[in-house]
């Protein structure tokens, strides 16, 4: 094994691993705290059974990720080649980034006991905020180029200045249904995984290092949480945790310079989140029908007789096959 195989294996188990403990840590503070999930009237009628469930779990696998990837940095500044991994810590900051705004709305509805948390007109302007400055650094530090790769082909547009807005929007809205995608146990986790699974086959083909650190981070995340989020979830992530994931995801395409690629490798958090705002459009435009049965999308399959453990596996699944479009659009 090279030294690149094993930096990868230590770093997903020993991410795994600091998950599992962590979340079996938290899970009782959270519960003693009574920080536990409020299912709304809005929601599946058949969720009411989930309040209470400790939720703001994300905690666990943050931390567990930014110990490893501490100890990962603190030994390529020792080798001196700590300048080579500025993309990968941007792309980390921008995550946790993504993650504080999860947890001020876990906070605020949980502690404060405000039903709604944050507002979505604050957590929206927080988020482009956030991703502005992600943008921003990218691109003055020089790892963000204006031009575009054309999925499938070997083209490339210059978009010039007008590539940072759509790049600043395409990063909100991915983050934003990797949240919705966390609607039933073990969702958000799975998927994700999936996606971990196909940046470390991308980064072993490349020898990328630091977009293998990233698929460790999303695999041995992921696993460790569904060692408590698969059904019947003991721990929810929270917006804590699901904003972090679905901005590691799309952020880890830009660092990768595939913005576009990176679409299709969202596209079930694009799905999700599409469906919801369809659903929204279209009872207003017919004046009281539904599109979907209830969005998001799983809450439809839900409505149609479906297991959660049946859409997982159905939704991971599709993921899967998103992925292989992404690798031959490449």
């Amino acid at each position: 094994m090279n030294e690149f195989t094993i930096t990868f294996a230590v770093a997903t188990v020993a991410i795994f691993l600091l998950t599992v403990v962590a979340e079996r840590v938290l899970i009782p503070i959270l519960r003693s705290h009574k920080l536990g999930q409020k299912i709304l009237d809005i929601g599946p009628r058949w969720h009411k059974s989930k309040e209470g469930t400790p939720t703001m779990g994300g905690i666990g696998f943050i931390l567990a990720a930014m110990v490893v990837m501490a100890v990962f940095f603190i030994i390529h500044a020792v080798k001196g080649d700590s300048a080579d991994y500025i993309p990968l810590s941007l792309t980390l900051a921008f995550a946790v980034g993504n993650g504080a705004i999860g947890f001020v709305d876990d906070y605020c509805k949980l502690v404060k006991k405000q039903n709604e948390g944050l507002t979505w007109l604050q957590k929206l302007i927080l988020q482009l905020v956030i991703s502005s400055a992600y943008v921003c650094v990218m691109s003055y530090t020089g790892y963000m180029s204006t031009a575009l790769n054309l999925p499938f082909t070997d083209y490339t547009i210059d978009f010039g200045w007008m590539w940072y807005p759509i790049a600043v929007l395409v990063l909100t809205g991915v983050v934003n249904g990797g949240n919705i995608t966390d609607g039933i146990d073990g969702l958000a986790a799975s998927v994700s995984c999936v996606i971990g699974g196909f940046f470390a086959i991308l980064a072993f083909a490349w020898a990328d290092d630091s977009l293998s650190m990233v698929a460790a981070i999303l695999i041995g995340a992921s696993l460790g949480f569904l060692v408590y989020n698969f059904h019947p979830a003991r721990v929810f992530m929270g917006d804590t945790g699901s904003l972090f994931l679905g901005a590691l995801v799309i952020a880890a395409a830009f660092q990768i310079e595939e913005g576009a690629v990176g679409l299709i490798i969202s596209m079930v958090f694009i799905l999700e989140m599409l469906s919801s705002l369809l659903q929204v459009v279209y009872f207003k435009l017919t004046h009281g029908k539904r599109l979907f049965k209830m969005a998001p999308l799983h809450h439809h399959f839900e409505k149609c007789g479906w297991s959660e453990n049946r859409i997982v596996a159905v939704f991971s699944l599709v993921e899967a096959l998103f992925c292989v479009a992404a690798w031959f659009a490449i």
